[in-house]
C-alpha cells in the first residue's frame, strides 16, 4: 500500500475513478427523474454523496482495482470492477436501511447508479488500453477527427500471423499490449476451418495457409506462430511463406525457451532444426529439480554449445551457484557476459583452466566443491583430431581422468560424461578417445562416493565448427557448398534438446549407466544443405552449387549410437535407453590408459593410434 501511495499513477487513477462515481450517481437521478430532480431529491443526493463516494472508492480498492495497470485492463480487472460495484450497492443499501430505512430514498437511483458505475470506471479503463494499443480499425474513426488513433499506424510493420492457436494469442497480446513493439497485425492464418471467419482481440481470421499467395490485404512480414508443428507441416509453411517474398520468422519451440514464456523478444529467424521432425521433449522436472535444486554444480567446456546451453537450463532449476570452466577466453567471457544481461540472478563463479592441468584443476575443486560435475570439455572436431593425435589424447583422455580423479577426492555426488555417438566403433581418434573417456568413467563407479554416469548422442544443430555453420559461411559467400558424400548420414538433435535429456539422464543415473537419447532418424547431409540453401532464399543447383568432395579421414558414412556386445535398455524416459556392455578388467584397463598417456606424451601418432586399438578392439582407423 506504501508503494502504491508514492506512486503518482494511483493518485491519477484515484482522482479520476472518484469524479466518475460522482458523475454515475448524477447520471442515475437525472434519468430516474428524466431530466429533472425534485429539490427534496437533489438535498437527498448531497447529503449522500459525501460518505457513497469515498465507501466505493474504498471497496474497489479492497477488490484490488488499483494494483492493475490501465494499460493492461484485463478480464480480471472488469470483474473486479463489477464486483467491487456490487459489494458498494450493496454495502450503501445496508447503510441507508439503517440510518434512513430507505426513506425517501429511490431504489431506482440505486440500480441505476451501480450500471452507470460498471459502464463509467469499466469504460475509461477500456478506452485508455485501445489508445495505447492502437487496436480500433483504422476505417472506424475519421483520422481528420481522431488523430491520435492513427498518428503512427501506418508507420507500423503489418504482420500476418501463421496459427491461431494458443502461442498465436499470446503473441498477439504483448504486441497489441507493448506499443514499443512496431508490428501491426493485419490477420491470422489457420488450417482449422473452424476459426475462419472468427477474431481474436480484434484481429480476423482470414483463412487457411494455402492461402497466403492470394489474400486480399496487404502485409509486409509474417509470423509463423505454430512451435508445436512436426516438421513437416514446418517445411510446407516454410514453403508458402518463401514464395511471396516477403521475411518470414518464426518462434521457439517451448523446450528452447529458458523461462518457458513466448515473448517478442524470442521471435527468430527459420532455423534448419525446425524442418526436422522430431517430437517435443517431455521432462521430468520434480525429479531434476531434486538432483540440481540448491546444489554446486560445475560445468567444463562450459563456453561451448553443449555447455553452455547445459548452464542455461540448469538455471531453471535454482542451484546455488554454477561454476564455469572452459580453457578457451572468449567463450568464457560471452558465457559470463550472457548471464550478467539475462540470468543475473544466477550466482556464477568462472575458471579459465586447462583441464590437462591437474594441479590448476584441483585448486578449484578445492575451492569451489561441487557436489554435481557435467563433463562437456572435449577436442570434437574429427579431422583436426586425426592430424593432431597427441593433443586429442591429452585433452579427452587425461582431461577426463584428472577430472574424475578429483572428483573422488572432493566426493562429488555425481559425475556425468557428455559423450558422442563418434564413440560407436569409432574409425577415428576423436571417437576412439572418447570411447576411452566412457570406459574409465564407468570402471570407475562402484569404487567410490561418486556415482558415474555418461551420456552418449550425436550431432546437434549449429554447434561451433559443425556442418552448419560451414554451410552458412559458404552459402553467404555465394557457394558452393561443399558435402564429403551424397550418402553421408548424421543423427541431429537441437542443442536444447540434448542439454535437457543430458541434466534428466544425469537425475535418473544410479551409477554405471552409459545412457543414450533417442536421436530419431539419420539425416542425409545433402538434404540438409540444401533445405539451409532454400532457407536463405535461394535455390540449390541454380543459385548456390554443391560439391562432392569425398569422405575425410577417419569419417564415417552412417553414424551408430551402439557398438557390439552393447544391448539396450528401456528406462522410465521414452527417449533415453541405458547400455547394457561387457565390462573390462579394472586393473588392466587403467594399466592400458596409463600406457597410451605415456605414448601420447611423446607424440608418436602411430604409436597412439595402436594403442587406442588395443584399449577399444573395435576401432578401424582409415588404412
Amino acid at each position: 500500500m506504501k508503494h502504491l501511495l508514492r506512486n503518482k499513477n494511483f493518485w491519477v487513477i484515484l482522482v479520476t475513478d472518484t469524479g466518475l462515481v460522482c458523475l454515475s450517481c448524477l447520471l442515475a437521478y437525472l434519468i430516474r427523474f428524466e431530466g429533472g430532480i425534485p429539490p427534496e431529491q437533489l438535498d437527498l443526493l448531497m447529503q449522500t454523496l459525501p460518505w457513497i463516494v469515498p465507501l466505493k472508492i474504498a471497496i474497489f480498492a479492497w477488490v484490488g482495482l488499483y494494483r492493475g495497470m490501465w494499460r493492461y485492463t484485463s478480464i480480471g480487472d472488469l470483474i473486479n470492477i463489477i464486483k467491487g460495484t456490487v459489494i458498494a450497492a450493496g454495502a450503501v443499501a445496508l447503510v441507508l436501511v439503517l440510518v434512513r430505512r430507505f426513506d425517501g430514498f429511490s431504489r431506482s437511483v440505486l440500480i441505476l447508479d451501480a450500471l452507470i458505475t460498471m459502464v463509467l470506471v469499466g469504460g475509461i479503463r477500456l478506452l485508455i488500453r485501445v489508445y495505447i494499443q492502437r487496436t480500433i480499425p483504422a476505417s472506424f474513426f475519421n483520422p481528420a477527427f481522431f488523430p491520435f488513433f492513427n498518428a503512427d499506424r501506418e508507420k507500423r510493420t503489418r504482420l500476418l500471423i501463421v496459427g491461431a492457436g494458443d502461442a498465436a494469442e499470446k503473441m498477439l497480446r504483448e504486441i497489441l499490449d507493448n506499443p514499443r513493439i512496431h508490428y501491426r497485425p493485419v490477420g491470422f492464418l489457420d488450417d482449422n476451418p473452424r476459426k475462419r471467419g472468427q477474431t481474436i482481440h480484434g484481429v480476423p481470421v482470414l483463412g487457411a495457409i494455402e492461402e497466403i499467395e492470394t489474400l486480399p490485404i496487404q502485409f509486409d512480414e509474417i509470423l509463423i506462430a505454430i512451435p508445436s508443428a512436426p516438421g513437416d507441416v514446418m517445411r510446407r509453411v516454410v514453403e508458402l511463406c518463401d514464395r511471396t517474398g516477403k521475411r518470414f520468422r518464426t518462434i521457439p519451440k517451448i523446450n528452447e525457451l529458458i523461462e518457458g514464456r513466448i515473448t517478442v523478444n524470442a521471435i527468430r529467424e527459420v532455423r534448419l532444426e525446425d524442418l526436422v521432425n522430431r517430437q517435443e521433449v517431455r521432462l521430468d522436472p520434480e525429479r531434476i529439480s531434486r538432483f540440481l535444486c540448491g546444489k554446486r554444480i560445475l560445468v567444463t567446456g562450459a563456453g561451448g554449445s553443449i555447455g553452455s546451453e547445459l548452464v542455461r537450463q540448469i538455471s531453471r532449476f535454482q542451484p546455488q551457484v554454477v561454476g564455469l570452466l572452459d580453457f578457451s577466453e572468449l567463450n568464457l567471457f560471452l558465457i559470463e557476459q550472457e548471464f550478467q544481461r539475462r540470468l543475473c540472478s544466477l550466482p556464477t563463479v568462472s575458471f579459465l583452466t586447462d583441464i590437462r592441468d591437474r594441479e590448476a584443476l584441483k585448486a578449484v575443486m578445492e575451492r569451489f566443491r561441487p557436489h554435481i560435475l557435467f563433463h562437456a570439455a572435449a577436442y570434437k572436431h574429427v579431422p583436426m583430431q586425426e592430424r593432431h593425435p597427441r593433443e586429442a589424447v591429452l585433452n579427452n583422455v587425461l582431461g577426463t581422468r584428472n577430472l574424475v580423479d578429483l572428483a573422488v577426492e572432493s566426493e562429488v555426488e555425481r559425475f556425468v560424461l557428455v559423450s558422442t555417438d563418434k564413440a560407436v566403433r569409432p574409425t577415428n581418434v576423436m571417437g576412439a578417445t572418447k570411447r576411452v573417456a566412457e570406459l574409465f568413467v564407468e570402471n570407475m563407479n562402484g569404487k567410490q562416493v561418486t556415482r558415474f554416469v555418461a551420456v552418449r548422442f550425436g550431432n546437434v544443430f549449429s554447434s561451433s565448427g559443425s556442418a552448419i555453420p560451414i554451410f552458412q559461411e559458404q552459402i553467404a559467400s555465394g557457394g558452393p557448398v561443399t558435402v564429403t558424400h551424397p550418402d553421408v548420414r548424421r543423427y541431429f538433435m537441437s542443442i536444447p534438446e540434448a542439454a535437457q535429456l543430458i541434466l534428466q539422464a544425469g537425475a535418473m543415473g544410479e551409477g554405471g549407466e552409459i545412457f543414450i537419447l533417442d536421436m530419431g532418424e539419420p539425416i542425409r547431409i545433402v538434404d540438409m544443405a540444401r533445405d539451409l540453401i532454400r532457407l536463405h532464399g535461394l535455390e540449390p543447383d541454380r543459385d548456390i552449387a554443391i560439391e562432392f568432395t569425398g569422405l575425410r579421414p577417419g569419417e564415417k558414412l552412417h553414424e551408430e549410437l551402439i557398438t557390439y556386445g552393447e544391448g539396450i535398455v528401456p528406462t522410465t524416459h521414452e527417449k533415453i535407453m541405458v547400455l547394457r556392455g561387457k565390462t573390462l578388467d579394472g586393473a588392466t584397463l587403467l594399466a592400458k590408459i596409463e600406457a597410451l598417456l605415456t605414448i601420447a606424451k611423446q607424440g608418436d601418432g602411430d604409436a597412439i593410434r595402436k594403442k587406442l586399438r588395443d584399449i577399444v578392439p573395435e576401432y578401424a582407423p582409415p588404412s
